[in-house]
């Protein structure tokens, strides 16, 4: 009798995975399809707006290049996330602690944010030198602050009552943070993790746009001043792909190491 439900709520929960892969990769090549169709029916010149086939015809002719901007362009944003997710995780639970130190922090944070990457990249250029390091900076900027924001509401969104629980059982501060508020903001914390790491991608191109001889950044904007947009669509196109990855691969980690967390999101889906 036990054992019936189950099997159907593991049915009912692969039909819904497999719907939300067939419905978006169906909705895709339809529109590849109609892209396709167009250009060729309308007779759109390559430099305005190549064909998918044209795109991958001339992406793939230069695969190794293609490859190695690929790679340089994953190293900034992987390298730039982990350092947000370093200094936002701490600055978090300070803020979390101390009153006086959010109110002072949150001017600089929102401060951080107003000021636009695209005009703060060639200041960073010159201070920093037209190196990697500029561009993980621009990167971190950007991913760092949906990220302290978001841990630092789970953090503080425990129920009083179970903080209370806590410290009926002399739970210490390391305690009370590491066993009630750090698993009750777990889902919180992806969720900030998911929007830093798209933001990554944003931030890792605007500094190869501003300074760098590699990085698929750097491929748009030497093809687009050659002429060669179909390459450059090739590079808009990975960069999509390398968002959409990255952001799968965090949620496949919520579901395997946090089911419960991936569970609460499920059970809540967003309309």
């Amino acid at each position: 009798m036990d054992e019936r439900p189950a099997s159907r709520r593991s049915s009912k929960r692969w039909r819904r995975s497999a719907r939300d892969v067939v419905q978006p990769t169906l909705f895709f090549v339809l529109l590849l399809v109609v892209w396709e169709l167009a250009v060729r029916v309308f007779r759109i010149p390559v430099y305005l707006l190549p064909a998918p086939s044209v795109i991958w015809a001339e992406t793939t002719r230069i695969a190794a290049a293609v490859g190695g901007h690929t790679l340089a362009t994953l190293q900034t944003i992987v390298i730039g996330f982990l350092v947000s997710i370093a200094v936002s995780l701490p600055l978090a639970i300070v803020i979390t602690y101390s009153r006086l130190f959010a109110n002072a922090v949150y001017p600089v944070l929102v401060l951080t944010q107003s000021i636009p990457k695209v005009a703060l990249a060639p200041i960073l250029v010159v201070a920093l030198g037209a190196n990697e390091l500029p561009r993980v900076v621009v990167t971190f900027l950007v991913a760092f602050f949906p990220l302290v924001i978001s841990i630092a509401a789970g953090l503080m969104s425990v129920p009083p009552d179970l903080l209370e629980l806590g410290r009926s059982y002399k739970a210490t501060r390391w305690q009370e943070l590491a066993r009630i508020r750090i698993p009750y903001a777990v889902p919180f914390i992806f969720s900030g993790l998911k929007v830093a790491i798209t933001l990554s991608v944003v931030g890792a191109v605007v500094g190869e746009f501003v300074a760098a001889n590699r990085g698929l950044g750097y491929l748009i904007t030497s093809s687009t001043a050659f002429f060669k947009t179909p390459v450059a669509f090739g590079a808009m196109i990975l960069l999509s792909i390398m968002g959409i990855v990255l952001f799968q691969a965090l949620v496949i980690v919520e579901r395997v190491f946090f089911p419960w967390s991936a569970t609460a999101a499920e059970a809540n889906p967003s309309p």
